[in-house]
């Protein structure tokens, strides 16, 4: 059976509520992208564009709406679930119950980017949150900048290893452990030694 027939079959069983809505839904995603393709995936509908895009599927008491790379995509109208614990990978998913209107513009908006996100190729890998800026004791920087190779090995350390320090410098609660451990640190970095690289030794 085509996709399309066996898609068609799937909604016809559905409640008439939740008929509605896919078929609604079906008409949004082919009017944001005509060559959008369906496909039958995990026993449900599935919308590919150069690769997996979204699906839907009717449970008992809702709709799904899933996106395979809802990750990568700007949600500014809060349509999607908070993210449950299977969907850090990248899936997110809307869920529409009896009686929820479809916010078509900002659903179509997502469709959209979603066929943007697949012809770009990205990645779900390209979602991971960018690293936190490192701030650095003013301190420590002061005194680094005043050693000339200090200075120079700090800035060749890899992010971890300026974690650490700081880290540690910040942990003090006494202002003499703080300033004790500073001294030390400096010692350390203009000897190109690493926080932890003491104890592998």
């Amino acid at each position: 059976m085509l996709p399309q027939e066996q898609i068609n079959l799937y909604i016809a069983e559905q409640p008439e509520w939740q008929r509605k809505m896919l078929v609604r839904l079906r008409q949004l995603i082919h009017s944001v992208d005509e060559t959008v393709e369906e496909n039958w995936r995990w026993n449900s509908p599935a919308f590919d564009h150069n690769g997996i895009m979204l699906g839907l599927h009717g449970f008992k008491t809702f709709v799904s709406v899933w996106f395979h790379k809802g990750a990568l995509l700007k949600d500014p109208q809060k349509l999607f679930d908070k993210p449950e614990k299977d969907e850090e990978k990248g899936i997110r998913k809307i869920k529409l119950r009896e009686g929820d209107a479809i916010n078509e513009k900002a659903f179509m908006d997502l469709v959209k980017q979603a066929v943007k996100v697949n012809q770009s190729g990205a990645k779900l890998g390209d979602a991971k949150p960018a690293r936190k800026a490192l701030v650095v004791p003013p301190e420590l920087e002061h005194c680094l900048k005043k050693d000339d190779q200090a200075w120079e090995n700090w800035e060749k350390f890899n992010y971890s290893h300026k974690k650490e320090y700081v880290e540690w410098i910040v942990d003090a609660k006494q202002e003499e452990t703080r300033k004790r451990r500073i001294a030390q640190a400096l010692e350390m970095i203009r000897d190109g030694v690493g926080k932890e690289d003491k104890h592998k030794v």
